[in-house]
């Protein structure tokens, strides 16, 4: 978020008092009729996704990728300037869609609060969006813990699979920060309450289920995926999937109406779909295929982003999302904030209302790591200055020149204060690099190459790495994922946001490190293979003051505090 001080209106504050138009105008402008949608209220729509053979003949819009820099704790407002530039596309005489994710209510009631924009250019109802939404996420959790409930009934009935209790690939879910959950006993009690065995919990976002609700094209595609789903291994070391389960067909009964997209707006009426939530970090962090896919077909530009930095979150949508979706990005906007860039510089949190150009040149070694990494995929590219009023004209005009000087297109984007209005230089700016420059991309790695050798083009390619480190449990598990054929899929790797190697304190742009994998998981049904590096987590923890101290409702019903 940007521009916030103690004598400007809070984001829940200005969503609170936006006139928003009814869902069904929103639809409608997009050429929707109204057995293409179901309204859940006044505001929020689900669109079927049979919609999307209803359009199938008319051409595909630009997909605009916004991603940005390292996070730093001084924020970047990536949704902020994805929402921006969408409003800003529409104004410039671009018809304009958004696609967004889903907040988690872990963040939302733990470290970040609120993620939906921010200042003028949220999507809204906010509040709604920011908690229980549709119930996409409570969908997602009841069929990932219906298949673990289902698979421990399985074994307490007589295990006719012969599955070993001990390698249970399944854990539970739930979507908040419950760092006491991550390992637990299950079981206990006696016969009648199962048979007992380790067993732990990970946050809904990081659920097999959720990518593969986000990377399926129709509800037939996420039976096929669901059914594929690796869930234990027997006593003589088979694989056991959903399919010998046979219950994929009750897993995707309670995911029906999960996987249309959700439409909404933002503060300026422009559509926006918000669907599907994976975390970049833990998974590969986009909104749904179908989302994705729906805005293109019913707009000239379809805006989305992807969780985090380039190194995450859009790497996976270039490797891993653009492949299941069978599209091509259009450009990439970087998003960086010259706050963030003096932090990757290294100054302090608290000294960041200082001008310091030593410690912005410094910082941008970061934002050309990750210049790098789009050049790498052959796409063209803006990068976006997201302003906050304590920027300085000197820092601005430095980071300008230094983009001008090594050849990079930028554009200053006032949307938090501005809306629409503060981004339409990058909207244009954007506009015309979409129209002017030549796009080659490519993923960074074939499907046939070895799952070494596309750890390793990550790692080299776009982190900046020197090598990767194998635990001697992700050895045995990479052999075991080659045994298995599961060697094809792409790769997925959770590692920290905050910095390019996968030690959170090693900010900017650190050199000659290596990337410890310390456990490989094949995510067989949404079809890629997870690494797990350094200590990140799948199920997170509460920070010592949890967002959720300042949030209350009244009397009337009014949320506060929500972000």
């Amino acid at each position: 978020m940007t521009g916030k001080s103690s004598a400007v209106k809070s984001d829940i504050e200005i969503a609170q008092e936006a006139k928003l138009a009814p869902i069904s105008e929103i639809a409608s402008g997009l050429g929707l009729e109204e057995e293409d949608w179901e309204p859940y209220g006044r505001y929020k729509a689900k669109v079927s996704v049979k919609t999307l053979k209803k359009f199938q003949e008319k051409a595909d819009g630009k997909i605009i990728l916004v991603t940005s820099i390292n996070p730093t704790p001084a924020g970047e407002g990536k949704s902020t300037v994805t929402v921006g530039l969408g409003q800003a596309l529409n104004r410039i005489g671009k018809k304009t869609v958004i696609a967004l994710r889903e907040p988690s209510l872990g963040p939302t009631m733990g470290l970040k609060g609120g993620a939906a924009g921010g200042g003028y250019s949220q999507v809204v109802p906010m509040e709604d969006i920011n908690l229980h939404f549709t119930g996409d996420f409570h969908a997602i959790t009841a069929a990932h813990n219906a298949l673990a409930a289902l698979l421990d009934n399985h074994i307490h009935q007589g295990n006719e699979l012969n599955i070993d209790p001990r390698r249970i690939a399944w854990k539970r879910v739930v979507d908040l920060n419950d760092r006491a959950l991550r390992h637990v006993i299950i079981g206990l009690g006696g016969k009648a309450n199962g048979v007992p065995r380790e067993d732990g919990f990970d946050i809904t976002v990081a659920s097999e289920i959720m990518a593969i609700l986000c990377l399926s094209e129709d509800l037939k595609d996420l039976k096929e995926r669901l059914s594929r789903m690796l869930i234990a291994y027997t006593y003589d070391g088979r694989p056991v999937f959903v399919k010998d389960l046979k219950v994929e067909g009750a897993l995707t009964l309670l995911l029906k109406e999960a996987i249309h997209p959700n439409l909404v707006q933002t503060l300026e009426n422009t559509p926006a779909f918000v669907h599907g939530g994976p975390f970049a970090n833990i998974a590969h962090g986009c909104n749904s295929v179908l989302a994705t896919k729906m805005g293109a077909k019913l707009g000239d530009y379809v805006v989305t982003e992807a969780g985090f930095g380039a190194d995450l979150g859009a790497e996976k949508f270039l490797d891993i999302t653009t492949r299941a979706g069978h599209f091509r990005p259009g450009a990439v906007v970087i998003v960086a904030t010259i706050r963030a860039l003096k932090m990757h510089g290294g100054m302090k949190k608290e000294e960041l209302k200082n001008e310091s150009l030593d410690a912005l040149a410094k910082g941008m070694e970061n934002l050309t790591c990750h210049i790098e990494t789009i050049k790498a995929f052959g796409l063209p590219y803006v990068v976006a200055i997201n302003h906050f009023i304590f920027d300085t004209d000197n820092e601005v005009k430095y980071v300008k020149e230094w983009c001008a000087e090594n050849g990079h297109p930028v554009a200053l984007a006032k949307v938090w204060e501005d809306g629409g209005k503060g981004g339409e230089e990058l909207a244009q700016l954007v506009a015309d690099t979409v129209e002017s420059t030549e796009n080659h991309f490519k993923p960074l790695y074939s499907l046939e190459d070895s799952i070494e050798d596309k750890l390793s083009a990550v790692v080299t390619k776009v982190y900046g790495g020197k090598e990767i480190e194998y635990s001697p449990k992700a050895q045995k598990q990479l052999a075991k994922i080659k045994k298995n054929g599961w060697d094809k899929f792409p790769v997925c790797i959770a590692k920290t946001q905050y910095s390019l190697s996968d030690d959170p304190k090693l900010i900017g742009r650190p050199t000659d490190f290596i990337i410890h994998v310390r456990e490989l998981k094949a995510s067989v049904g949404a079809g890629f293979v997870v690494a797990m590096t350094g200590s990140v987590l799948t199920m997170p923890g509460l920070p010592k003051e949890p967002a959720a101290l300042n949030m209350d409702v009244g009397p009337d019903g009014k949320i506060v505090g929500l972000f």
